[in-house]
């Protein structure tokens, strides 16, 4: 009974890894829709060379810290353990690459290209895997003091601050230390509109994330038999609810309209296993809301240019999201219970101080180091010319 078993939630979580995977690409079409026509290129390699460098370094180094598992073993042993462990090597590691497909949305335009690759490295091999075995796997006590502190373990059950707050609260100083793109703020105090490249491609972006995150909440569960059908409507109702809200309060605009299902779903994984359908759809609203607000206020009164508002999107949804689960998944709000907004709100500060600590010192030494941003001459050529010396268009620009 117990081989079939394996079987079947080898299958099931392979499932899960595969839907993720395919988030990344949405990662992609969501930043190439949304930056401008001469940084496209740069937006499809530097996902896909992301999620590469992830992959190398969560293998041979960040999944042993998280869970203390080791692949340096000859291939007949790892083939004698039960697949299941290698598939959920490779499903976790699509939740680890998600952290360096969130900055690369709030540094685009302006980064150089190998610096950001050894801060991916950095994160995905250390950093985030830190914070990951901290909550995930029991490590270095921080639950059973949380518990102790507070009566409950801090819950997350799909990483709306173990992922994505953490990933949007590493951005910030990685934003803040690269500066604005150039004349996107004047010294006369007005703004320069730069504008999506491609509303459709943003738009594709968005639905690629929005069904794979089906994927990254439901097989969360990591085995067949704690499937939840709560998880899946609870995710269904929190993204249409995040919709919604950034329609009405985004006044009809396209691209808040397609981050809205994103922001309802960054805010509903840490209690989607515990919320009542409604609760979820309040919780999705309020994403949606927060982050047609905030992205307004960062990029027009704060003036921090975060080209895709990831820190709105990931950081302050995500921030929403735990603190959230402390409040329905409560009983009193109609949820399961076993969760208080005492150790939500514990948990959430430190992986607040946490990704913002971290991200200041990677981001610190790397500008220190080598530099952080393209030369102006390079900026306005682009990156896709002056990394990649090729544009989006080659045939039709030589045809000019």
């Amino acid at each position: 009974m117990e081989a079939p078993k394996q079987g079947a939630d080898a299958l099931f979580i392979l499932l899960g890894a595969i839907m993720v995977l395919a988030m990344h690409a949405g990662f992609a079409f969501l930043e190439l829709g949304t930056v401008r026509r001469k940084n496209q290129v740069n937006a499809l390699v530097k996902i896909l060379v992301d999620f590469s460098v992830s992959t190398v370094v969560y293998f041979l180094l960040g999944y042993g810290v998280a869970y203390g598992t080791s692949f340096f073993v000859g291939a007949e042993q790892l083939a004698m353990k039960s697949g299941y462990e290698l598939v959920r090597f490779f499903f976790l590691l699509t939740f680890a690459a998600a952290i360096p497909a969130i900055i690369s949305g709030g540094i685009a335009e302006r980064a150089k290209f190998w610096p950001q690759l050894i801060a991916t490295a950095v994160i995905v091999g250390v950093i985030y895997p830190l914070f990951e075995g901290a909550v995930w796997n029991q490590h270095f006590g921080v639950q059973t003091w949380i518990r102790q502190l507070t009566g409950e373990e801090f819950h997350d059950f799909a990483g709306s601050i173990v992922v994505h707050a953490v990933g949007g609260w590493i951005a910030l100083p990685a934003i803040v230390l690269l500066g604005a793109r150039a004349n996107r703020y004047r010294k006369d105090g007005g703004i320069s509109a730069h504008p999506p490249s491609s509303i459709p491609f943003l738009a594709l972006g968005a639905w690629i994330l929005t069904v794979g995150w089906f994927g990254f909440n439901v097989m969360s569960a990591q085995t067949l038999d704690k499937i939840s059908g709560l998880v899946a409507v609870n995710s269904l109702l929190a993204m249409v609810g995040g919709t919604l809200a950034a329609l009405v309060v985004g006044k009809n605009d396209p691209g808040f309209v397609h981050n809205g299902p994103l922001a309802g779903l960054v805010a509903v994984c840490a209690g989607s296993d515990l919320m009542h359908p409604l609760g979820a759809l309040i919780v999705g609203m309020v994403a949606g809301t927060v982050f047609v607000c905030m992205f307004t206020l960062t990029q027009n009164r704060w003036k921090i240019d975060d080209v895709l508002g990831v820190w709105p999107l990931h950081g302050l949804c995500g921030t929403w999201g735990g603190l959230a689960a402390g409040i329905f998944g409560s009983k009193a709000l109609g949820g399961l219970g076993g969760v208080s907004l005492g150790a939500q709100s514990v948990g959430t500060i430190l992986g607040i101080a946490w990704a913002l600590t971290s991200g200041l010192l990677v981001y610190g030494a790397l500008k220190i180091g080598v530099g952080l941003r393209l030369s102006q001459e390079e900026e306005f050529d682009g990156a896709d010319l002056s990394i990649h010396k090729i544009s989006a268009t080659p045939e039709r620009e030589a045809n000019w």
